[in-house]
């Protein structure tokens, strides 16, 4: 009886998941998908609590205990602008979790002398999955945290090498499903695992870590998928089957956007920062025209139509606040004012979704690129905060741009462009931007937050 207790628990819980899945995909509905996810996995974690095979709960509350001291923190103190890498970071707990399961399984059975070749299958991809997923997310975690270096790290043959060794994973794998008992071979599948999540993630620049996260969501998914197998848990195989799938889903959409392949992404080691050759290659020339703060404020201030572009220097700075009451104040002189929203601004995909609407900025005000690029012909003025990729021209004029052929926003279009920009250097994937240096571009140099405090300052002036 208590078992079909179970399996309808997580049936309900799997449902509750599509669900949450299907509100995610839609700003306003996003927050009501967290919660279908938290409830459906408060259902299958007290359904799993009902398991005959639990000898005893001891350890179990050790573990929720550590994990809520852990996980509070994580999901009240972290500021939206650190949420790329906090969900790197939560990734590598997700898929050590996932590792430790394997292992401790294979250990349990090793001991029982009742490992099969099926079971041993789903336990060997589940910790060559999980091990390169921890160690790949980590990598990930410290270039998004700036703890590593952004630009790719590259040595000779590094491609070949790396395939090589996962290729010897696979090998691994195939040879502990024909012996399940080889215990150094199993454990050289996780070791594998761990240095290939370090050698896959190291020669991909930062601008392209967006992708990463996504595709290792994917890899936790099927690590999810393999546990579910090996435990004989359904709702694992549902939950990392819909992980599995909307990770790789995302990373496909992503790498449209930016106009890549996959095998660009990985092996192609762009995004160095300050790389000189990409900006050679941009094409870019001419000299940036900086202008005043009181300027700015009343070219804004008496324009008609006004579309923000925001970008990952917005979330460095923190300044969505000061981008909110700029907004307000331009408003309520009957300026009409939109967000820019680029599928892959900031570092993972509907960061500046989630950015402006912390800071209380109404999800209609936040317009998608293929519905915002047609009104910039008509705006008056085009305020960039700190993006850089997304608006550069050179990705439709120059064909030796690193970037050519990724879609952009029209912000060139736009009467005047005002840009909000800490320096004169390159961006965060290195390529210098054409929109900069064209004669209807103006340059407000500084720090955001403090630029857009000043704009407001002066617009309430005007």
């Amino acid at each position: 009886m208590i078992d079909i207790f179970i399996q309808l628990a997580y049936l309900l819980a799997s449902v509750l998941f599509i669900f949450a899945l299907r509100s995610l995909s839609r700003p306003d509905t996003a927050r009501r998908g967290m919660q279908l996810a938290a409830f459906g996995m408060l259902i299958a974690v007290a359904a799993t609590l009902l398991h005959t095979r639990i000898v005893t709960y001891e350890w179990i509350l050790i573990g929720a205990a550590v994990g809520a001291l852990i996980g509070y923190p994580l999901g009240m103190w972290v500021p939206m602008t650190a949420m790329p890498q906090r969900i790197a970071f939560s990734h590598a707990f997700g898929a050590l979790a996932a590792t430790l399961v394997g292992i401790g399984e294979y250990a349990h059975l090793y001991h029982e002398q009742s490992l099969t070749r099926g079971v041993m299958t789903a336990l060997g991809f589940e910790v060559l999955l999980g091990a390169l997923t921890v160690t790949g997310s980590l990598m990930a975690f410290g270039k998004l945290q700036e703890l590593l270096p952004g630009r790719p790290i590259t040595f000779p043959f590094q491609n070949f090498f790396n395939l090589a060794l996962f290729g010897l994973g696979v090998a691994g794998l195939i040879w502990v499903v024909l012996f399940p008992y080889d215990v150094w071979v199993f454990g050289l599948i996780c070791v594998i695992g761990l240095l290939v999540g370090i050698l896959i993630v190291m020669p991909i620049g930062g601008a392209d870590m967006p992708v990463v996260v996504s595709l290792l969501n994917a890899y936790a998914g099927l690590a999810a998928v393999a546990t579910g197998f090996a435990l004989d848990n359904n709702v694992l195989i549902v939950v990392g089957a819909l992980d599995g799938a909307s990770g790789f889903i995302l990373s496909v959409a992503m790498s449209k956007a930016m106009n890549r392949s996959f095998a660009n992404v990985l092996f192609g080691a762009f995004g160095s920062a300050g790389g000189a050759d990409e900006a050679a290659a941009s094409g870019a020339s001419g000299e940036m025209t900086a202008i005043q703060v009181d300027d700015a404020a009343l070219r804004l201030a008496f324009a008609n139509r006004v579309i923000i572009v925001p970008g990952y220097g917005l979330a460095v700075a923190q300044a969505q606040h000061q981008a909110r009451e700029l907004v307000d104040l331009l408003e309520k002189r009957g300026v009409d004012v939109r967000f820019a929203i680029h599928p892959v601004a900031g570092r993972m995909p509907g960061h500046m979704n989630v950015l402006l609407a912390e800071a209380g900025i109404s999800y209609d005000k936040l317009i998608d690129m293929e519905d915002i690029n047609e009104r910039f012909a008509g705006t008056d003025v085009a305020l960039v905060v700190g993006a850089n990729d997304v608006v550069n021209p050179a990705a439709r004029t120059n064909k030796s741009s690193p970037i050519y052929g990724m879609p952009i926003l029209n912000v060139s279009e736009a009467t005047s462009v005002i840009v909000l920009k800490r320096g004169k250097g390159a961006g965060f994937s290195g390529v210098e931007n054409d929109l900069f240096v064209a004669p209807k571009t103006s340059m407000l140099f500084g720090d955001a937050k403090q630029s857009l405090m000043q704009l407001g300052a002066e617009v309430k002036l005007a």
